[in-house]
């Protein structure tokens, strides 16, 4: 693919998955973590994740960038509103805190490609895809766990995790 296919997927991605957050969803579904994989093993199979002229620092900012995509999908998946309806099905939904930290995440994103073209690193756009699906999945990974750790109750009440 090339680099405006790759930019304009990740985008839609990302799009399509922020405004499946914004709604009530279920959590036991795994469509979040479906795209992450996806995403994942696309980024990982379009190559050039590693500058061969550059390889220790390249796989330096890798790790960085990998580890602060699994840091932003944790602080996403705290923002995410987690609770269980009356029939003990786990609910989950995003709010503005999600969104704006969604619109942290995207920048932090675009600063790290700035921070590698500084570098004088070649720079994969498949490491843009890597990024998302990392991110999407430790997010989805978080809010079911979180949601997982609420207590079933009983049939008339409501409970609720932030």
């Amino acid at each position: 693919m090339e680099t405006t296919q790759i930019v304009a997927l990740a985008l839609v991605v990302v799009a399509v998955v922020i405004y499946r957050q914004m709604r009530p969803r279920p959590v036991a579904r795994p469509v979040g973590l479906i795209i992450a994989a996806v995403m994942v093993l696309a980024g990982l199979s379009g190559g050039g994740l590693v500058d061969a002229g550059h390889a220790s620092l390249s796989i330096a900012v890798l790790v960085a960038e990998l580890l602060v995509a699994a840091g932003l999908g944790v602080l996403r998946a705290m923002t995410t509103r987690v609770w269980r309806d009356q029939h003990g099905v786990a609910w989950a939904q995003g709010g503005v805190p999600t969104l704006v930290a969604w619109v942290g995440s995207i920048a932090v994103r675009v600063a790290m490609m700035a921070l590698t073209s500084f570098l004088g690193l070649a720079s994969s756009q498949s490491s843009v895809l890597l990024f998302v699906g990392v991110t999407l999945g430790v997010q989805f990974l978080v809010v079911a766990r979180r949601a997982n750790a609420l207590p079933i109750g009983p049939a008339s009440g409501i409970q609720t995790a932030r």
